[in-house]
């Protein structure tokens, strides 16, 4: 029997980034608790983390490529598969153009250390425009905020949580999710500091969640009309002259436009639509205008309905208005040490570069919208897709309208899926390729750093090493686009290409690299959220765009 080990890495089944200690001995988990001396979480560890050993032992883990056949799953050898795969994708997309071929994502993508940096490769390989992801049934209303506000779809203002004397939270429950677009392990504790040190927590909700109940007040909404009393909160705030843009006032533009348009918002004309009387909507305005700091945070009930898209603008213009931007207990700019805000500014929107085929949908952030992709199959004609490939993703099960989808996936001429299990999606699939999984591959954080609370870095040494015969999702990535350029491997990796990030990031003059990381296993402390966004905007005319015209045409609805 060989000694007890102790390991230290990052969950990475959700976005709280809890660091763990797990002891183990001879291949056996003895325990996963919260890691103490993480300079994140500090400690906080939810039920969660412990399917990360029931992931590693679960006997219906898929190991084997596995191909579809009349008797049923035939194990396959890995080349087998690519060289099928390749074969088919590129006769689909000789016969039928490179768009034949569909892409989707499933959330653990978000989750995966070495797809996250990987997968442009793979994209560019495919050469695809077809691709989707579960982000557009999600989150992306507030990366077309931030891309038309501040110049960058990945430049998010986060709640200074730890620091805020107000906090309006509207359509989110983040004690249940440790914050979404909000990393912050342990979110419950954070709230309930804020009312000890003398704070007011707000949870706008039709729902009676596990955070309204801890709430100072709960406000009770009609559902989707979120974004009216947004606006009479607005209104209020210009006719009662309690606007405050503090020090970006003078980089502020469409001030004049804002005002006109809400105008037509007050209290009184919205109250009987929301179901929330004017006074209170006025006495909401003047708490958040006078509190020393605050922060108002809106999440999936604002973002996934008929209108997210103005909640997640009137999100920030509230917090703009309220001089609460880029100030410290107000929605601050993670500073990462991999950065994926690169410096392009003025660089053209990709928000509407193309439509979908059948419904035109805007295109953004490299995808369309994932509600049209069964339309995108189903429907005949040029540029209809006839192939597939799902990467770690359920979309039967996760996306809107999943009996259609279920269709549509077994329509295909070719489908491949990248996924452990065999599943609702994947049984359409005709090769599934298993990859390695959490306590087998390295970890860090590419996507969840930019949108948490406090400045850390992190990196996971695998717990457990893969068998000679299993491949990670990235070397899976890395072979299928060899497979379909004929290119040599030119031996890069995702950790080359996270150390090089770490070296020029914002911390590299510090001596940030993969090497200082694998010395620090419990992470890196880089410190509290700073003011930054002047340094960071990448707007053309370095302005923040605070009527960006696409909104202010959205109103009418």
């Amino acid at each position: 029997m060989s000694d007890l080990q102790t390991h230290y890495r990052t969950c990475n089944i959700c976005e709280a980034m809890c660091g763990l200690e797990i002891k183990h001995q001879d291949g056996n988990i003895l325990s996963i608790k919260g890691d103490q001396e993480d300079p994140f979480s500090r400690g906080h560890i939810c039920p969660k983390a412990v399917a990360l050993q029931d992931f590693y032992n679960d006997k219906d883990r898929l190991k084997t490529p596995l191909k579809r056949t009349n008797d049923g799953w035939q194990e396959i050898s890995w080349e087998q598969a690519y060289d099928e795969i390749a074969t088919r994708f590129r006769g689909l997309q000789a016969e039928h153009g490179q768009d034949a071929v569909g892409v989707y994502l499933g959330n653990p993508n978000a989750h995966n250390f070495g797809n996250a940096i990987m997968l442009p490769r793979f994209f560019k390989a495919l050469g695809t425009n077809n691709r989707y992801s579960s982000a557009s049934a999600d989150q992306l209303p507030h990366h077309v905020a931030s891309n038309y506000m501040l110049g960058a779809g990945m430049l998010i203002p986060i709640p200074d949580i730890d620091h805020t004397d107000f906090m309006l939270i509207i359509g989110a429950n983040p004690i249940v999710s440790n914050g979404s677009l909000m990393t912050a392990p342990g979110v419950g504790k954070r709230l309930k500091a804020i009312q000890d040190r003398g704070g007011n927590v707000v949870v706008v909700d039709p729902r009676r969640t596990e955070t309204a109940k801890k709430a100072d007040q709960h406000l009770f909404i009609r559902p989707e009309t979120d974004a009216l009393l947004m606006l009479a909160l607005v209104h209020t705030l210009f006719e009662e002259q309690r606007v405050d843009l503090g020090h970006l006032e003078s980089i502020i533009d469409g001030l004049d436009q804002l005002a006109e348009a809400v105008k037509p918002y007050s209290p009184e004309a919205v109250a009987e639509a929301c179901g929330i009387d004017a006074t209170t909507i006025r006495n909401l305005a003047r708490d958040m205008a006078a509190a020393k700091s605050a922060v108002c945070y809106s999440r999936m009930g604002a973002s996934t309905q008929s209108f997210g898209g103005l909640c997640q603008w009137l999100n920030n213009v509230l917090n703009l208005l309220t001089g609460n931007f880029d100030r410290r207990g107000g929605a601050m700019f993670p500073q990462p040490a991999f950065d994926l805000v690169r410096d392009k500014k003025g660089k053209p929107s990709s928000y509407g570069r193309y439509q979908s085929r059948v419904r035109k949908l805007p295109y953004f952030n490299s995808e369309f919208p994932v509600a049209t992709l069964a339309d995108e199959i189903l429907t005949p004609g040029e540029g209809q897709i006839r192939a597939m490939i799902t990467i770690a993703g359920n979309p039967v099960l996760s996306s809107p309208g999943g009996a259609r989808l279920e269709q549509a996936f077994d329509s295909l001429d070719f489908m491949v899926s990248v996924d452990i299990y065999l599943n609702e999606t994947t049984r359409h699939a005709d090769i599934i390729l298993p990859a390695t999984t959490g306590l087998e591959v390295r970890h860090f954080d590419v996507f969840f750093n930019s949108f948490a609370v406090r400045n850390t870095a992190k990196f996971s040494e695998p717990m457990f090493e893969k068998t000679p015969d299993q491949k990670h999702d990235w070397e899976i990535l890395r072979d299928l686009s060899l497979h379909l350029t004929g290119r040599e491997d030119d031996g890069v990796t995702p950790e080359m290409m996270l150390d090089g990030g770490l070296k020029h990031g914002a911390y590299g003059e510090q001596g940030m690299s993969l090497a200082m990381l694998k010395a620090n296993p419990h992470g890196v402390d880089l410190g509290a959220l700073q003011p930054c966004l002047q340094q960071r905007l990448q707007t053309e005319d370095g302005l923040i765009h605070i009527a960006p015209q696409l909104y202010l045409d959205d109103l009418k609805r």
